[in-house]
Formats: C-alpha cells, structure tokens, sequence
C-alpha cells in the first residue's frame, strides 16, 4: 500500500477544531465543583493551555475508523483531565515554583489544597468514563493510572542515583508514553478496532510518548526559560538523570562524571554550571544521540499505522511524529 503524502500541523488543526473545541468547554465544565478551591484551581490550570495531545490522539484514532459518537470528545476530557491531575500532584511532589511560564498551582493554593483537587480530577475523570457503560474503557484507565502511580514512585527512589538506560525508558513509559498508548487505543475502543488494530494503535502511541518525552527532556537542558516556561536544567535539580546524561556518563572522564554527580547529589549547581555539564554533553554526542532516539522511534510509530487504508486522518498519524521531534518547547 502506497504511504499518502504529509498532512501539516495546520491541517491536523484544520481537521479536530470543532472536536477540540467542544472537548476544550466539556474539560472546563467537568471541572467545575461546588467547592470554589476545586473549580479555582481546575480553571487556573486549564488556562494555562497545553498543547491537547492527548485529547487530539483519541479523536484521531476514532476517526480511523470512522466513529461518530460523542464519546471520543468525553474522552478526550477524561485523558487531558488525568493529565491535569499529574501535572498538579508532579509540581508538588518537585516543589515546582513554574509550570508553563506562570507560577504553579501550589505556589498559589499551597500542596494540601492542590493535592486535594489533583485527587478530586482523577475521580472526576472516571465519573465521566463511567458515562460509556464500556468495562474495557475503564479496565484500560484504571491499568493506566497504576501504571503512572507506579512511575512516580519509582522516580522518587531513584531521585540523585545513576540509572541504567532500561530503567530510563521503562520510567518515561510509566510516566509519558502509557497516557499516549491509551489515547490511541480508546479512540480504537470505541471504533471497533480488532485486538491486532488496537495494539498496532497502542504501539503507535507508545513510541510516539517515548519521542515526547525524550525531546523534552532534550529541551529541558537546551532551551531557554522563557521558551520552556521554568527553569532550564530543572531535571538535573530535581536529581532526574535522563538519556543525554546516561549517554555520557558512559563516555566521560571521571572528573566529568564527578562534576554530572555533584549537580544530581546536590539538586543545584553548586561549583559546577549548567554551560559546563552542556559542554560535557556536547562533547560526547549525548544531545545528538537522544534526538536520534526520539527520531527511531517517531519512525517506529509512523510504521505501526501504515497498514491502515489511506486517509486524512492515516496522514496525520503520520506527520505527527514529525511535530513531536520537531517541537521547540
């Protein structure tokens, strides 16, 4: 089967307004409580935008298969909302001051409040997706939120300790790549997908997050503040060692590893400066070869949905991996 050309960001857009629009009012109404703190904070994070990725992928996965329903936006609610609550509990669980270029939401409401409501959303989330009478649908966000639950607490054990390059991956699938993997296969859930469509489909979501979350870590050591929206080099302060790292803690001298050990230890740059540990970095290829990671595998997710017929929808599949690794924050 012939691979169809490339769809641009602008016609993806093009192609989910109305969808994305509807979901953007449905988020802002399941996230209203009568307790004014919960629906203060739930509309303070919603303004704070996002690229709705997520919400994208399941209508995307939907609309392969031609499904109509309102399901797919509920859901789109129910992946960005899930979202929404890891973003409040991981700014508090790393004493976050920043998120998306304005001060986080427990820097406003405090950790007790905005554990609270982060604890309020996930619920919220599954009240939604009871609405689909599906067990597979819940069966899949339950396995996924234990799965993420799982990634943050294994993060917390490993916080200033060197890690070996599995265990890297199998953290940022946890914590990224299963939320995509899902959004792919509930848009395929509600289609009608066959077991094999639905695990090419989890495949496809499952490499794109692993390339999301590559880049970003990427882009958290080489891009400026006011692009990222925090601060540069967050993950070596909060002690996260990530592939460039890994990368070149294999390669470097042991003066280097030091000074890459010192930063992680300390959760600062104390004596040691971020231009340094970039130089360390550079010299070994680490920033070079994660981006050629993150490239493997947006290739692998494109190959996943090849065997889907021709489409608009099939094209956009296809090009966005190519935002993904292209993305400059």
């Amino acid at each position: 089967m012939s691979t169809p050309a490339a769809i641009n960001g602008k016609e993806i857009f093009e192609l989910l307004r109305h969808d994305l629009a509807v979901m953007e009012r449905e988020f802002g109404r399941d996230t209203v409580s009568n307790v004014a703190a919960i629906t203060d904070i739930g509309e303070y994070l919603r303004g704070g935008g996002g690229k709705r990725i997520r919400p994208a992928l399941v209508l995307l996965s939907s609309k392969l298969f031609n499904y109509e329903g309102r399901g797919a936006i509920r859901l789109g609610a129910v992946v960005e909302i899930i979202h929404t609550a890891t973003l409040v509990h991981d700014d508090i669980i790393d004493e976050a001051k920043t998120r998306r270029g304005r001060p986080a939401a427990n820097t406003q409401w405090g950790n007790s409040k905005c554990v609270l409501a982060g604890d309020w959303l996930y619920m919220q989330a599954f009240k939604i997706a009871v609405q689909e009478r599906n067990f597979r649908i819940l069966d899949t966000l339950i396995e996924l939120t234990q799965q993420m639950v799982e990634g943050e607490l294994l993060q917390m054990e490993k916080l200033g300790k060197l890690i070996s390059l599995e265990e890297h991956f199998d953290l940022i699938y946890r914590k990224t790549a299963c939320l995509f993997s899902v959004c792919m296969r509930l848009g395929g859930i509600l289609g009608g997908a066959t077991p094999d469509q639905e695990e090419k489909l989890g495949q496809y979501g499952r490499d794109l997050g692993m390339a999301f979350q590559i880049v970003d870590d990427v882009l958290d050591l080489t891009a400026s503040e006011t692009i990222l929206g925090k601060p540069v080099a967050s993950d070596l302060r909060e002690g996260k060692v990530t592939m460039s790292v890994i990368h070149a803690l294999d390669r470097c001298t042991a003066e280097e590893r030091r000074r890459i050990e010192t930063v992680l230890h300390d959760r600062a740059f104390n004596g040691v400066t971020h231009p340094q540990i970039l130089d360390i970095l550079s010299r070994y290829g680490s920033l070079d070869a994660a981006n050629a990671r993150a490239l493997e595998y947006a290739e692998s997710a494109r190959k996943a949905v090849c065997q889907f017929p021709d489409s608009e929808i099939k094209r956009a599949l296809l090009w966005a991996p190519e935002f993904v690794v292209a993305r400059e924050k």
